[in-house]
């Protein structure tokens, strides 16, 4: 049970900052991708979900640039 609270306490503080971060230097992908590289339960779901990030912006960068 403590784990699974501190995984979610980890994400959660993953989730909640935007540019870099004062306390690591490290901005939000740079944090998300240690977290999806770690052996911490579901970090595989980080992994998957930046990937589909990923994807969507690229998507959505064809779709801009075929519009001009």
């Amino acid at each position: 049970m403590r784990r699974i609270l501190a995984c979610c306490s980890l994400l959660m503080l993953a989730a909640c900052g935007q540019g870099t971060k004062a306390s690591t230097g490290r901005t939000e992908r740079e944090t998300d991708s240690v977290i999806a590289n770690s052996k911490v339960p579901n970090a595989r779901a980080v992994g998957s979900a930046m990937r589909a990030a990923d994807t969507v912006n690229a998507r959505n960068a064809a779709v801009d640039t075929a519009g001009q």
